[in-house]
């Protein structure tokens, strides 16, 4: 992609409104553009970070089991009076009346939606367990929308819903997308930590928020800091191997400020293993029995013949809140640092004078073999001088830097920057494409 013909609308300072870095930093990129209180356009370079990083959420669901699907943004607001929640869910749900007087809302969760589906088509436990999500734009009206995609009305989320005959079968669902949120995180660069939390309106009694820990995290959090460096539990699990990796975690201790208990923390936590920190929510996941199948008649014919409600459980990740909650975790004073597995462009390859013909013919031919080499790559080939395409690689956060000049161009070498370390190399182009992998 060449820089020249890409849109990239690049701000030299931040609006004075945006308060944290995250939102700083993706208006000064040209990431996002702001059309409305809490409500975002997603320009190119925005977009295919978060196209990223749905891919991999993707990936994980399907390597747990879950299968995809898609439902539509707007709902029947007589589904949410089966379950009793339409007038319980409060004034950030969305309502609209179309123009033949039905009662409709913007989709802020989908338990009613998906519930519905399961009951049209499913009879028997045979076609249990199942395990359905969908990766859709949600709206909650949020009183006061702040802090860029941290907190705004309309994001797109992934939520998963599990479908089992009895809680036994149901808590080790519940127990898969836990190992699976712990993998997907750890794929994204992040280090996130499992830690019990309320169960709000969506309801059930039990229910994990997975937290980030970044210094300019929204809240603070109390954590056996062993939980922070755990490695992944991988995949392929079985059941009892699923148990032991929540036992695993949930043995200790781990509380957002809501749920702190300082007293318990000492107890549990020895002293040189307390950490507090600050976090940022990422993904809720819950189990709440048959609190939406008995209410809406999600019944299946069990062993036996009888109707039995089946057990549920919901799991959500806030797909473009990961987007925030990775540049919280990762960024210097220049600008973003992006995980390989996310970054917009692999490689960002620097022209150090567009007006000369060798060194533009060098840059043309790396960007070529990187291109073969498999790499998505972001061509400078623009006027502006030295100093500001340095600055500009270094705010959008490319993972790699190669610069081609006159100068390096006669030695028969290139400049390579690791974006994240900052270490600069000086080698022949082969040896750059090489290192780049």
């Amino acid at each position: 992609m060449r820089l020249s013909r890409y849109f990239m609308p690049i701000l030299k300072e931040a609006p004075s409104d945006a308060q944290i870095v995250s939102h700083k930093l993706m208006l000064r990129a040209g990431m996002i553009k702001q059309e409305a209180a809490g409500i975002y356009a997603w320009l190119p370079l925005g977009l295919r970070v978060l196209n990223r990083i749905e891919q991999i959420v993707r990936e994980e669901q399907e390597r747990a089991g879950a299968v995809e699907l898609l439902m539509p943004t707007l709902q029947l607001a007589d589904l949410w009076r089966e379950s009793g929640r339409y007038d319980a869910y409060g004034p950030e749900m969305l309502r609209i009346t179309d123009r033949h007087e039905r009662e409709l809302l913007y989709g802020p969760t989908n338990e009613e939606m998906v519930t519905d589906i399961f009951r049209s088509f499913v009879k028997s436990y045979k076609a249990l367990p199942l395990n359905l999500f969908h990766i859709q734009w949600k709206f909650r009206d949020e009183r006061r929308p702040r802090f860029g995609v941290m907190r705004g009305r309309e994001f797109l989320m992934k939520d998963a819903y599990s479908f089992d005959i009895d809680e036994a079968a149901a808590r080790t669902a519940y127990n898969r997308m836990f190992a699976a949120y712990l993998n997907t995180f750890a794929r994204l660069g992040l280090k996130a930590v499992p830690m019990r939390a309320d169960t709000g309106p969506i309801g059930g009694d039990l229910s994990h928020e997975f937290i980030v820990l970044a210094e300019t995290g929204e809240s603070e959090v109390f954590c056996d800091k062993k939980l922070v460096e755990m490695a992944p539990p991988g995949h392929d699990l079985d059941a009892e191997a699923l148990q032991g990796v929540f036992d695993e975690r949930t043995a200790l201790y781990a509380a957002t400020e809501e749920m702190h208990d300082a007293a318990q923390f000492e107890t549990q936590t020895a002293e040189a293993d307390r950490l507090s920190a600050r976090g940022i929510e990422v993904g809720h996941i819950f189990y709440f029995g048959t609190k939406y199948s008995l209410a809406m008649k999600a019944n299946v014919a069990g062993p036996d013949g009888k109707d039995t409600p089946v057990h549920m459980g919901s799991y959500g990740v806030g797909v473009s809140r990961l987007l925030g909650a990775i540049i919280e975790a990762s960024h210097d004073d220049a600008g973003i640092i992006w995980p390989d597995a996310v970054a917009p462009f692999d490689v960002v390859v620097i022209n150090l004078r567009a007006s000369d013909e060798a060194v533009s013919a060098a840059c043309e031919d790396a960007v070529k073999q990187l291109e073969a080499a498999g790499k998505d790559v972001l061509y400078d080939d623009t006027d502006e001088r030295p100093g500001g395409k340095f600055a500009t690689a270094d705010l959008i956060g490319v993972p790699w830097q190669l610069t081609i000049g006159p100068k390096g161009l006669a030695d028969g070498v290139v400049e390579l920057k690791r974006r994240a370390t900052g270490e600069k190399q000086t080698v022949p182009l082969a040896q750059a494409l090489e290192i780049i992998g």
